[in-house]
């Protein structure tokens, strides 16, 4: 493959390689991909811009990271379009909002948050700061993260 102008999304054009792969079947679901470092290699890049291009189908959807497995193809009925850790911050909101973390309890850790949800902890990074931006949790040093009080609470 001839590799892109520097001005082009380097990164989306390996993502669209490698969704190809997926779509055609030479990827099936349940494989894993090749790792940061075989992309790397098999397109010429830099080893964060194949991070980059792993992490956008993981973002598309098409793809799992395991803890301790890697990056494995998801099946159709998993491949919805809505983001993984959109999906995770929505199971959060819900929980919250069933009262399974009520005002001021402390959320779990990003490690038992990965476990739980068996996603990466860039997943669930992600999933939290969906949380926070949508101001149902901060931050508090040494504590973690806090849920704060629903606006219908206040």
């Amino acid at each position: 493959m001839a590799r892109p102008k520097s001005s082009d999304a380097v990164y989306l054009k390996i993502a669209a390689a490698l969704r190809d792969r997926i779509r055609t079947g030479e990827l099936k679901p349940g494989d894993k991909l090749p790792s940061e470092a075989a992309v790397s290699a098999e397109f010429g890049v830099a080893r964060g811009t194949a991070r980059e291009a792993l992490k956008k189908l993981e973002a598309d959807g098409l793809v799992d990271t395991l803890p301790a497995v890697g990056r494995i193809v998801r099946s159709e009925q998993q491949a919805d379009r809505t983001p993984r850790y959109r999906r995770i911050a929505a199971e959060l909101i819900e929980a919250i909002e069933a009262g399974d973390y009520p005002a001021g309890s402390q959320l779990p850790g990003e490690a038992q948050l990965a476990e739980q949800f068996q996603a990466s902890r860039n997943t669930i990074r992600s999933a939290l700061g969906e949380l926070d931006g949508r101001g149902l949790v901060e931050v508090v040093h040494g504590k973690g993260r806090i849920v704060l009080a629903s606006r219908r609470d206040a």
